[in-house]
């Protein structure tokens, strides 16, 4: 197939290029490269595809121009970066997305796979959450994603097929590699401190996946016959890695030679708490194997941070974390508050 895949130079874009390409897939990717400062290791790792220099909010028809499916990746990743400007979020995660969806619709495109979230369950307390469990997003981020579920189910036809896959908390190493998710974010502390740093009181439930695992999901949605994956939504991830934030940080503890856990001075209980079942999409979609567990990401993770000598003022910093690298930009002058470049930039 010939997919588009916004988002492409990002974290998950990174590794998920190259499985796609492995699988015979012809690939041209659109970003707007906020993060072309953030690769992590050699520049050169970056998959080489076909490209669109582009902002989603000004996608054009003829962008999608010969496609068969798009996935859609693109967006602010994450709840700070959510919580710094909430309007800016809705309008780049929500009604842009909605926009592409309808313009690939247009174009002809048959299938549309937008990269939803778990946090769509938001305040889910402790029972299991499958996909027809009611969302309760806490953030600017999960209001987003779930507000593009109910818009883009009503495009669906019987040409236009919209996929909504709601990934777990991603880890893992990337060219792009994020420090600001939970299990990345704890081995790094461990590594470059020995502590293994709780913001938290580590009682909410979340789950995880591998960013490798979660690539070979949308790989699978791609590829699965119409019928299985038609105005569909699936939880991405393995049920088997859904854990309290503490027992993450206490495999991490157990993992990273001499470190210890220990909480931030002021750590609370965090409204984010959910569990979910991934039964749906195991049973549904057998192209889908998962390959990773926590214990065996921690343990990449850890041999990623030790190749390079990690300090800590790296991973704190503005380079790797999305909320202090975009605020960086503006302050620079490069990225206007509408996070616009004012400067071109190369990928």
């Amino acid at each position: 197939m010939r997919v588009l895949v916004t988002g492409h130079n990002g974290y998950v874009g990174t590794v998920m290029v190259p499985m796609l390409l492995k699988a015979g897939h012809e690939v041209v990717g659109l970003d707007t490269n906020l993060y072309a400062g953030s690769t992590y290791g050699d520049v050169s790792e970056l998959a080489q595809v076909p490209e669109i220099k582009k902002d989603v909010r000004d996608v054009e028809i003829s962008d999608l121009d010969g496609m068969d499916a798009v996935i859609h990746l693109a967006g602010l990743s994450n709840d700070p970066l959510g919580d710094l400007n909430p309007e800016l979020t809705f309008e780049i995660n929500h009604r842009a997305s909605v926009r592409l969806a309808r313009l690939a619709r247009e174009a002809g495109v048959k299938r549309f796979i937008f990269a939803s979230s778990c946090s769509n369950y938001g305040a889910g307390g402790q029972d299991w959450l499958d996909e027809s469990s009611p969302f309760n997003p806490v953030t600017p981020y999960g209001v987003s994603k779930v507000m593009v579920e109910k818009d883009v189910t009503q495009l669906a036809s019987d040409h236009f097929s919209p996929v909504f896959l709601r990934s777990a908390t991603a880890y893992g190493v990337s060219p792009r590699l994020r420090f600001d998710l939970v299990l990345n974010n704890l081995t790094a502390w461990a590594f470059t401190t020995g502590l293994v740093y709780l913001k938290s009181d580590g009682s909410p439930w979340r789950p995880v996946v591998h960013i490798e695992d979660m690539s070979r999901a949308f790989l699978a949605a791609l590829e699965a016959p119409r019928e299985l994956i038609h105005n569909q939504a699936f939880n991405v991830g393995r049920t088997s890695e859904n854990y309290r934030i503490r027992e993450l940080a206490e495999i991490v503890a157990e993992l990273v030679p001499g470190s210890r856990i220990e909480f931030a001075a002021d750590a609370g209980p965090d409204k984010r708490n959910y569990r979910v079942s991934c039964e749906k999409i195991e049973t549904t979609l057998p192209g889908y194997q998962p390959q990773w567990t926590v214990r065996k990401g921690v343990q990449e993770l850890y041999e990623a941070y030790r190749k390079v000598g990690l300090a800590v003022e790296e991973f704190e910093g503005p380079r790797y974390r999305r909320i202090n690298h975009i605020k960086e930009l503006i302050a620079s002058g490069r990225l206007d508050e509408s996070l616009r470049w004012r400067q071109p930039v190369a990928a």
